[in-house]
Formats: C-alpha cells, structure tokens, sequence
C-alpha cells in the first residue's frame, strides 16, 4: 500500500483542505484493491489519516475570521470521517448498495464543504464592500471638508481685504483727527491770546484777590488755634515796620504768594478744561489726575505745614486725602483751589505769549511807581507824597510783577516810610 501524504503545514483555505483529504480518499481506496493482505486494513488508520486533516483545520482557525463557516466545517468533516469509513467497511465484504450509498454521502459532505467555502467567500467580499462603502463615504465627507475649507479661504481672503480697507480708512481718519487737534490747538492758543489782551487785567486782580481771600480763613484758624500771630508774621519776615498792627496780614499773603508762585515758568498749561467750569473744583471731580489737579496738590501740600493742619482740625486726614491723588471738598480747600485757578491761568497766559516774565522786588528797594504798586494804594496818594518830598521803601512783596508781550503788570509792596527830605 502506498504511503499517505500529510499536509506540511495548516492551510487556511478550505478548497485546499478538501483537495488534501481527497487525495486521501483516493490513496486508501486504492489500497484496499491492492493484493495486500485486507487483514491488515484497520479502521483505526483511517481515522488517524481524517484527524491529521482535522487537526490541519484546527491549527488554521485562528487565521478564519467567519466562527460560523468553522461549525459547519468540522461538523462536515466529522460526517465526512464517518462516510469514508463506511465506504472503506462496504469494501469488506464487497457491498454495491452500501459502496455507492457511502460514496454519495462522501460526495454530499464535499459539496456540503464547498458550500461552506463560498459562504466564507461572499462574507469576506461583503466585508471588503462595506470597507470600500466605508472609503466611498469617507471620501465623499473628504470632498465637502475640501470645499467647505475652499469656501473658508474665500471668506477669509474676502477679510482680508475688508480689514486692508479699513485700515486704511483708520489711517485716514488718523490724519483727519491730527489735522482736527492742530486745529483745536490752534483755536486755544487763540482763545488763550484773546484772554491775554482782553482779561490780564482782571485775571492778575482775580489772582490778588484769590491770595487774599484765603489768607483770611488761614489767619483766623491759626488765632483760633492759639498760633502767636506776631511770631508768625516775623517768621515769615523779621524786622518789618508795620504802620498798624492789621498790616500783619500782609506777611502771611506775601508768604501765600512766594508759594504759589514758587517755580513759576513759561511750561504751557491746558487751560481748556479749567475754562469749561464754573467752579474750579468740577475739574478735580471730573479728572483728578489732570495738569491743574496736579498743580493744585503740590501747592497745598507746599502752603498748609503738617503742624499747621493739625492744629486746626485736629488731625491729617486733609492732607492724607490730598496725598492720595484726591481732593476734598471742604469750604478751606475750595478757597485754596479758587485762588489756584487764576494763578493757573496766569501762568498759562504768561507760556502762551512770547518774552514773558515774572519780576521780583528786594526788600528795601525804593519804591518807584513805575514797576511797583503800594497795597495801601487806596488810602495813600503816591503824587500828593511825591510832592511833600517823603521817600518810602519795599518792606514786603506781596505779589511779584509780570511783563506778558508788551504789557508790563506791577509788583504789589507793602511800603514803609525811610525818611522826610528837608
């Protein structure tokens, strides 16, 4: 009997596993018409020869992706064991019913296999289509991603441009806002220009009586707090001859005025804001942080004396509050910011003309009319005591003098009498 020929290896293609076991088939029924003892057949190596080709199916079935298509073929396989050994029996002794009848079921299990094969084959081919609808579909959403990101570009370059064309309308309107500001620099030079010839006069009496009209209220809370107001007069001026003792009060506007005029310069000023109110002190609410608001903080800050606070409130709270950036609105330093509005707008007037000046005069220089203006003025006739040939000299400067443009402003003294000519 010839030599059985096993697979080499597990196979995972059913169409191969069934040409195997035929050849099989073929090799055993040869046998048992060969002159070979038919005693030595045993059914035994039948079925070892059926369970190689069993096990072969085995080995392969972690490569079967189809479970179901696996049940049936060992199920197959098993009826196709059992049909081949009936064959082989019916051979011994030689039965042609039961040959024939095993041979149709060996042939019907081999059918039933190729069967099984091309169910495998159509999953697979189902399988491979829903993969390739799945592609289709992917790219099918490919192609409206790829025109939605065309019609995105589109938008965006569509921006661009706007955003291009509005850039350029913000650089004109840029060019129109500077030329707008030159314009409305111009037109407050000339409304300051306009102030300057027309309202000096008054700004500079608005000024001397700003000074004196907070003088007052200093002078009174330093007597009510029980200041010695002699000691204080001569702190701020020694030796000074007073023709009346109420003249006293010239020292502490004098001392006022060195303050506020400490510094005095030719630095333009915005008199805009300060011009639109009424009353100085809606500029401090509306802007606390502007040039004037500034301008006022450090003058009070200069003036009122930490001890002299104290004594007349009882505390720092003003002067902390000042010094925090913020105003208060009491009646004390609603006067002080009066009278620093029309110094503000003196010295905005003053940087607003070419060849302006403040002018000082010592103590002891001899009065002359020319630059100089007597604060007793109303009470004396400066021409009735030229004639009675009586000379007076500068005891205070109570308020320096100006030369803005053309226009010269005198220096406030206060005067007391040298000597009488013979």
């Amino acid at each position: 009997m010839d030599s059985v020929t096993k697979p080499t290896k597990p196979s995972s293609n059913i169409s191969d596993i069934v040409s195997k076991f035929a050849e099989v088939c073929k090799f055993r029924s040869i046998g048992v018409f060969s002159s070979e003892n038919p005693n030595q057949f045993q059914d035994q190596d039948i079925c070892n020869d059926v369970k190689e080709c069993v096990d072969s199916v085995c080995s392969s079935k972690s490569s079967w992706s189809g479970d179901d298509e696996i049940l049936k073929l060992f199920d197959l396989m098993s009826e196709l064991k059992l049909a081949y050994v009936q064959l082989q029996k019916a051979h011994i002794p030689y039965d042609y019913d039961k040959i024939r009848a095993a041979d149709e079921l060996v042939f019907s299990n081999l059918d039933g296999m190729c069967k099984v094969r091309r169910a495998f084959k159509e999953k697979q081919f189902q399988k491979s289509s829903s993969l390739k609808a799945c592609l289709g579909v992917l790219q099918a959403e490919s192609k409206v991603q790829e025109r939605l990101l065309e019609r995105l570009k589109g938008e965006a370059k569509k921006k661009d441009g706007e955003i291009s064309y509005l850039k350029r309308e913000m650089c004109d309107l840029d060019a129109k806002n500077r030329m707008l500001l030159k314009e409305i620099k111009c037109k407050k030079r000339e409304s300051i220009k306009r102030l300057t010839l027309s309202s000096v006069d008054n700004v500079i009496k608005e000024v001397s009586k700003g000074i004196h009209d907070f003088a007052k209220p200093l002078i009174a809370l330093m007597k009510a707090s029980g200041w010695n107001l002699d000691e204080a007069a001569n702190s701020i001026q020694d030796s000074v001859v007073y023709s009346v003792r109420s003249h006293k009060k010239y020292a502490f506007e004098t001392y006022i005025s060195r303050r506020m005029f400490y510094g005095f310069g030719s630095k333009p000023c915005n008199l805009d804001d300060v011009l639109r109110f009424k009353d100085p002190v809606d500029v401090l609410i509306e802007d606390p942080n502007c040039s004037f608001a500034e301008f006022c903080r450090t003058k009070y800050l200069l003036i009122v004396h930490p001890k002299i606070e104290a004594s007349f409130f009882g505390n720092l709270d003003q002067r902390n509050f000042v010094c925090s950036g913020r105003h208060p609105i009491t009646p004390f330093y609603q006067l002080f910011v009066k009278m620093a509005r029309w110094v503000w707008l003196l010295q905005g007037i003053a940087a607003s003309e070419p060849n302006s000046e403040m002018f000082i005069v010592n103590r002891g220089s001899q009065f002359s009319d020319s630059y100089m203006e007597n604060v007793e003025g109303c009470k004396n006739d400066m021409g009735s005591l030229d004639e009675q040939h009586v000379r007076y000299k500068v005891e205070l400067m109570v308020m320096p003098g100006f030369r803005i443009g053309d226009k010269l402003f005198k220096s406030r003294v206060y005067l007391s009498e040298i000597s009488n000519v013979s």
